[in-house]
């Protein structure tokens, strides 16, 4: 296990990442030559205490720390389990294009960072994401027909948060790290810590939640309350147009030693590292020692959402080199290095894949539109008699549209 000193080691020691002096810099409207290279090399680096098991070549790598043994069935797993969502990912950028969907929120490039927590969970666990969190879903057992109705309109998410252990998905920026401290905090309250059984809450933002004030005060109350929850951020390197160096001096991670708790970074593009980090971060908190910082160090290789456009802010040679470090791609090597896959095993998943995107487009197609009745319908448990009588004006007014069209208004 970790040694409390790598938590607390200060800036300008060894190890820690570079500090930037330049508030000027970092905040001017155009990025200087020094924060292109700064960008361009953390593409390449990640910092001496980056967590890695698996690297950009499929090679095997041990950390004294971090380590796990995987059984070739268990990597064929998150093999698929990566290439599936992949797939499906790539399908609602589609749908989206095509119409069928207001918008999209691609996970590209970061299936490693959400494959691998959200195969750390427990069943009992409690997962509070955002809204890039398809892979989690996954893993906790939610269909992707079930997200299409977010960017459809149609719903804010069609499963059930506590059964399936995920919470719905979050648009306002950082506000569900609050949620997940809540949640914790009644776990801590309930009693429901302590030992192997004990629950744990993990909370899903990224990069650029950092600078919400909603993600501060989670992580204070959390520290002064002992929360258990794992903050989880996955640093994708831009909060939309602004790149990671004009968000904070310091290498995310280390920010957790100001709250009092540990902070860790791991390769984001590698799946069984992130799958060791988050088992050791729940476990701490599921027997009442959390919360602790996890910053999954990864890439967003397609827009911030499909509204975005990130050819305007980026330059190319830095997606080239994120490509060299695809999180599905090192395990396939790695597995055909081990042979514990054979093109047998590729060619079925590819076709379970396409299985799921071809019934995910089916699925958004036919959607029903819902009536206007329905945004009224789940307000509160109990129907309430203001929303009641709102819900009769509304379809009054709606249906006089209606009149006046089958009497020949227009």
């Amino acid at each position: 296990m970790s040694s409390p000193e790598q938590w607390t080691r200060p800036v300008g020691q060894p190890g820690a990442g570079p500090r930037s002096t330049d508030v000027t810099a970092a905040t001017a409207g155009t990025p200087t030559r020094d924060q292109v290279i700064a960008g361009l090399r953390a593409t390449t680096e990640g910092g001496a205490d980056l967590v890695q098991l698996l690297t950009p070549e499929g090679e095997r790598v041990h950390h004294p720390d971090f380590d796990i043994e995987v059984t070739p069935e268990e990597l064929r797993g998150l093999y698929r389990d990566m290439v599936l969502i992949r797939r499906a990912d790539r399908e609602g950028n589609a749908l989206q294009r095509q119409g069928q969907l207001g918008i999209w929120v691609p996970l590209l490039g970061q299936e490693a960072a959400q494959i691998g927590a959200g195969r750390a969970m427990k069943p009992h666990d409690m997962a509070f994401p955002s809204y890039r969190e398809h892979g989690v879903a996954w893993c906790r057992g939610i269909d992707p027909t079930e997200i299409l109705g977010i960017f459809r309109g149609t719903d804010h998410g069609s499963w059930d948060p506590l059964a399936a252990r995920f919470h719905l998905y979050t648009i306002v920026i950082g506000n569900q790290c609050l949620n997940a401290t809540g949640y914790a905090m009644g776990q801590r309250f309930q009693g429901k810590v302590g030992d192997d059984d004990g629950e744990a809450t993990i909370c899903f933002f990224g990069d650029g939640a950092t600078s919400q004030g909603d993600v501060h005060e989670a992580m204070v109350w959390a520290s002064v309350y002992d929360a258990p929850v794992v903050f989880y951020c996955q640093n994708n390197q831009w909060a939309i147009s602004e790149p990671i160096e004009r968000q904070t001096r310091v290498p995310l991670y280390q920010r957790a030693s100001g709250y009092g708790f540990p902070g860790i970074r791991v390769d984001g593009n590698d799946v069984l590292a992130c799958l060791a980090v988050s088992r050791w971060a729940l476990d701490e908190c599921r027997h009442g020692n959390g919360p602790v910082l996890i910053e999954a160090f990864t890439y967003r290789m397609d827009a911030h959402t499909t509204s975005d456009d990130p050819t305007r802010y980026r330059l190319s040679d830095e997606l080239e080199a994120w490509k060299l470090k695809d999180p599905i791609e090192r395990v396939r090597v790695h597995l055909v290095k081990q042979q514990w896959a054979d093109q047998e095993f590729f060619d079925s998943v590819q076709a379970d894949a396409d299985e799921l995107a071809a019934r995910l487009r089916d699925f958004c197609v036919n959607m029903p539109t819902p009536g206007p009745e329905r945004i009224f319908s789940e307000v509160y448990a109990q129907e309430s008699p203001q929303v009641r009588a709102q819900r009769d004006e509304f379809l009054d007014y709606m249906a006089g549209f209606a009149d006046a069209h089958a009497g020949g208004e227009h």
